[in-house]
C-alpha cells in the first residue's frame, strides 16, 4: 500500500509551527533560499502520485502556486494530482483538484489503493492531527529551523497514542535541518 508522507516546513526546536501573522512565521519568511533544499523539495513533489491537504491549506495553495511562476515547486504541484478533503467547499478550481468529503479514514484508504507512488500531505495542523490521530501518516519529513518560538501551535497536540519512529535521514541546509522519520509498524 502507498506510503502517506507528511512535509512539515517551519517547525521551532521547541515544537511549534510558525502561522501566520507571528513574529516566528517573519523569521521563517526571512530565511534565505537554499538551492539544494528548493530542488529536493521540487524532486520530492514531482515523484508524488497525488498531493493531498485540508481546506485552509488548499486555498492557500490553490491562490499562490497557479501563478507562482518562480517558485520552484509550483510546476510540480500545479501538474500534480490533489485531493482536497473538506465537507464546506463545494468546487475546486485548481487544475486536477478533486474534493473528498467522506469519512477521513476511508477516503485515504481509497487513495493509497488507487496508484503506485507515495502521496504527499501537505496540511494544515488540524488535517494533520486528524490524519496522526488515525495512524495513517507513515513517514514525517520535517524542516527543523534555528528559533524558539515560545508560544503558538503544536503540532503533535491530542495525537493520542504514542508511536515509534525510525530515523531515516537528517540533511543540513542553510535554513535549518531537514528530518525524515518513519512510523515504525
Amino acid at each position: 500500500m502507498r506510503k502517506l508522507i507528511a512535509r512539515v516546513f517551519d517547525y521551532s526546536l521547541d515544537g511549534l509551527i510558525a502561522t501566520e501573522g507571528t513574529e516566528f512565521f517573519q523569521f521563517c519568511r526571512d530565511l534565505p533560499d537554499d538551492p539544494a533544499e528548493d530542488a529536493r523539495g521540487s524532486e520530492f513533489y514531482a515523484g508524488a502520485d497525488v498531493h493531498i491537504m485540508g481546506r485552509v491549506a488548499y486555498q492557500s495553495m490553490a491562490s499562490y502556486f497557479p501563478t507562482a511562476t518562480d517558485d520552484p515547486n509550483a510546476e510540480p504541484l500545479n501538474a500534480g494530482r490533489k485531493v482536497v478533503f473538506s465537507r464546506t467547499l463545494k468546487s475546486a478550481d485548481w487544475a486536477d483538484t478533486t474534493i473528498a468529503s467522506g469519512d477521513l479514514g476511508q477516503e485515504v484508504e481509497q487513495i493509497r489503493r488507487g496508484g503506485d507512488g507515495y502521496i504527499v500531505v501537505h496540511g494544515g495542523i488540524s488535517f494533520w492531527r486528524s490524519l496522526a490521530r488515525l495512524d495513517l501518516i507513515d513517514e514525517y519529513r520535517v524542516t527543523l529551523v534555528p528559533y524558539l518560538a515560545g508560544e503558538g501551535a503544536r503540532l503533535f497536540e491530542d495525537v493520542g497514542k504514542s508511536r515509534s519512529l525510525d530515523l531515516l535521514s537528517s540533511t543540513a541546509f542553510s535554513s535549518g535541518l531537514q528530518l525524515e522519520y518513519q512510523r515504525r509498524r
